[in-house]
């Protein structure tokens, strides 16, 4: 399967809380609800085209409670996201999850990477990432990231957690595509293409 990260970030680079104001609180977070007023319909669009694609979930544990408490009350069997996360298999990273109660939920222990890597060795089209941004960031710093879908909505929150540590693995990019939604939001599709080059400016 291939490993495909799609979050949602703030214009300074915040993924947390971006859903609701009580969504996460952690570290006394109270900015959340932040892409509410601009998700609009191509937004909407672009997610359920990348629903359609998932043969399974990867799921950081702060996420995988977050959806947990919320999407198992969706139960329309049209609604393409509630459906498929609510059947499709969930794999959490956490060692701290023991009983999970969300059906189809396993629980990676022990060698994180290896555990992915296995994964994305099965038959399938893709194991996706939503949310999850320290998961995100051990992924990316592992290079088992192979698509990153980056839609970054148009506020400057300032505050909260940020997806992108101030040092980490730098990381080249390739861009297959990109959209800018009517509201603003910044559609931008990614390939990690390995480590990137650096130069110097010639001043002429």
């Amino acid at each position: 399967m291939q490993l495909t990260v799609t979050t949602f970030l703030s214009v300074d680079g915040v993924y947390q809380g971006p859903g609701g104001p009580e969504e996460d609180r952690s570290g006394g977070f109270d900015r959340g609800g932040w892409l509410v007023p601009h998700f609009d319909d191509a937004t909407g669009e672009f997610m359920t085209e990348v629903f359609k694609g998932v043969d399974a979930f990867l799921i950081g544990r702060r996420t995988y409670e977050i959806f947990a408490a919320s999407w198992p009350n969706v139960t329309d069997p049209n609604d393409p996201i509630a459906n498929s996360l609510n059947t499709l298999p969930k794999y959490v990273a956490s060692s701290t999850l023991e009983d999970p109660q969300w059906s189809n939920t396993t629980v990676l222990k022990g060698d994180l990477a290896s555990a992915v890597q296995e994964l994305k060795e099965r038959d399938g089209r893709e194991l996706q990432v939503h949310g999850s941004g320290r998961l995100v960031q051990f992924l990316l710093a592992n290079d088992l990231v192979d698509r990153l879908n980056l839609l970054v909505f148009p506020v400057i929150v300032g505050a909260g957690r940020r997806l992108f540590p101030e040092s980490g693995i730098a990381t080249g990019l390739a861009l297959d595509e990109s959209q800018t939604t009517p509201s603003g939001v910044g559609i931008s599709v990614y390939r990690p293409s390995g480590r990137p080059e650096f130069g110097s400016v010639e001043l002429t």
